[in-house]
């Protein structure tokens, strides 16, 4: 393996298990608690994808008239993420973006889209994330996440959007949310069944097929510049850190609502 890759996964292992081992998944009991998670997890669904199309904007040509752009090889990366990603297969077979999966998970376990969809709203025809932040109500937690990726996207450098894909947004997901959410399907299978598939199609491309692209592609980009790692590492860093803050987010909501339960 490339030596600076060896080097940033040392750096940032300690993080990668603060997320991996977060409280937030021992708190997630019952199908209630999911839907906290979802509702504040779909945000980075989104902007994951955001994240996505900026890589493949700056890697690709996507202008008329077209003309060849950078490495095919890194072309061919990049476009085989984004077809795994914008066009999967549901349950059903039918072509849908993991973005839009997730939202009919979140409906049929009787997760509020409503925040999401107001603030993409807004964001649309406004293009003004503050203001869309604001109409939608979205947590701290939620709002920094998705400034921070967004950083990243207005940097238009892709070497950084690259490592914070592969390094901050991929390969996240322990096996013990996977056993929670089996849990809840084996209670209620008819709730969780479009998420627990959304999990399984997760793990299978983008946590192993899209892992090892990604890795080619950042090493790519990166090549052998000290600077350009260094800089990476600082972004990646930045990225955990604020994936964590979200996690923060969401133990504190399922907290609020248990608590009020109690009393």
């Amino acid at each position: 393996m490339n030596a600076h890759i060896t080097h940033l996964n040392k750096t940032i292992e300690p993080l990668r298990e603060q997320i991996i081992n977060h409280k937030v998944y021992s708190e997630i009991k019952d199908i209630e608690d999911l839907q906290i998670f979802m509702e504040h997890h779909i945000f980075a669904v989104w902007d994951f994808m955001s994240l996505l199309k900026s890589l493949q904007n700056n890697l690709t040509c996507t202008t008329i008239p077209w003309f060849p752009k950078g490495s095919a090889e890194t072309r061919f990366l990049i476009n085989e993420i984004v077809v795994g990603e914008e066009s999967d297969v549901d349950l059903e077979g039918n072509r849908r973006s993991h973005f839009e999966l997730y939202l009919e998970a979140m409906k049929q376990c009787g997760a509020s889209t409503e925040k999401i969809e107001l603030f993409l709203d807004v964001l649309q025809k406004t293009n003004s994330f503050d203001t869309a932040f604001r109409t939608a109500a979205t947590s701290e937690g939620v709002k920094n996440f998705v400034t921070a990726t967004f950083d990243s996207v207005n940097s238009g450098k892709d070497y950084l959007q690259a490592a914070v894909f592969t390094f901050g947004r991929e390969d996240l997901i322990p096996s013990m949310f996977i056993s929670i959410v089996n849990d809840i399907y084996q209670r209620i299978p008819s709730s969780i069944s479009i998420f627990k598939y959304y999990l399984e199609r997760h793990i299978e491309i983008d946590g192993d097929h899209h892992s090892h692209l990604a890795l080619e592609m950042t090493s790519s980009l990166c090549g052998e510049d000290e600077q350009i790692w260094q800089e990476v590492e600082k972004a990646v860093i930045h990225s955990l850190e604020n994936r964590i803050l979200l996690w923060d987010t969401i133990y504190d909501a399922i907290q609020l609502k248990n608590s009020v339960l109690v009393n």
